[in-house]
């Protein structure tokens, strides 16, 4: 495969890219779901525009990642579902929403995954993992009261990407999760027991919570049953992160 960008996605496909050499990976776009820049949403769009046009030209699959969190599902009433109409409540959300429909009109062949919140080691470090550890570190944590995340392992997103890309798939939106709504105060407290450290906790009433469907995924990608998907699931994901930093650390 192409892999466009050289980010944590795209270093993280390497180890599967010469088994698809007729797809296109766009792995440079935006990654701060908080991130409100238009100067930046509008980078991603000529980017995804030429790539998809390059892609309808050369006749080639174009795998684009979106996003299946709050920015997405975060108002939806119920569990968020790849065939049913959302409406998007951040900037982020409005944009990859808008990308989503922008490659489904290139007419170009491709596959939209809507990821939840990947884990793994090297994660740009404006994201939830390495945002709670440094301020775990510091001695004071803020969280969102009712605030949940949806963890999945790097590792596994890849398994999962593979899985899908080895399938004959046209037009799809997969969510790519592991289904499971953690709060993010459990996630807090499992990162402080890996870390050997615990901080002062500031609650703000802004907190979000919703749960990514994952049942096209399981229908696509029966290896899902293998991966450990749960409740419990996220305690092996945040104790292998909360290690790679202390090992870090300590060397």
């Amino acid at each position: 495969m192409e892999i466009i960008g050289n980010g944590f996605i795209a270093r993280s496909l390497q180890p599967i890219a010469e088994k698809y050499p007729d797809t296109v990976v766009l792995a440079a776009g935006v990654s701060w779901a908080s991130g409100t820049a238009a100067a930046d949403f509008d980078r991603e769009a000529r980017l995804l525009h030429r790539t998809a046009a390059d892609c309808r030209r050369t006749g080639r699959r174009l795998l684009f990642f979106s996003t299946a969190a709050t920015g997405m599902y975060g108002l939806v009433d119920g569990p968020g579902r790849e065939d049913l109409p959302v409406v998007p409540c951040t900037p982020y959300g409005v944009h990859k929403l808008a990308l989503e429909e922008q490659l489904r009109d290139s007419r170009a062949d491709h596959l939209v995954l809507r990821l939840g919140h990947l884990v793994g080691p090297g994660q740009p470090a404006h994201q939830l993992l390495p945002t709670l550890v440094r301020q775990i570190r510091d001695g004071d944590v803020r969280i969102h009261r009712g605030a949940a995340r949806d963890l999945i392992d790097v590792a596994d997103v890849i398994t999962v990407v593979d899985r899908l890309l080895a399938q004959d798939l046209s037009g799809e939106i997969v969510n790519v999760a592991s289904g499971e709504a953690v709060p993010v105060e459990l996630i807090v407290d499992r990162l402080e027991l890996g870390l050997g450290c615990t901080a002062r906790r500031h609650y703000q009433d802004a907190g979000t919570h919703h749960v990514i469907a994952i049942d096209k995924l399981r229908a696509l990608v029966p290896e899902t049953e293998r991966l450990g998907f749960g409740p419990r699931y996220f305690e092996r994901i945040v104790d292998d992160f909360a290690a790679t930093v202390v090992a870090a650390t300590a060397s």
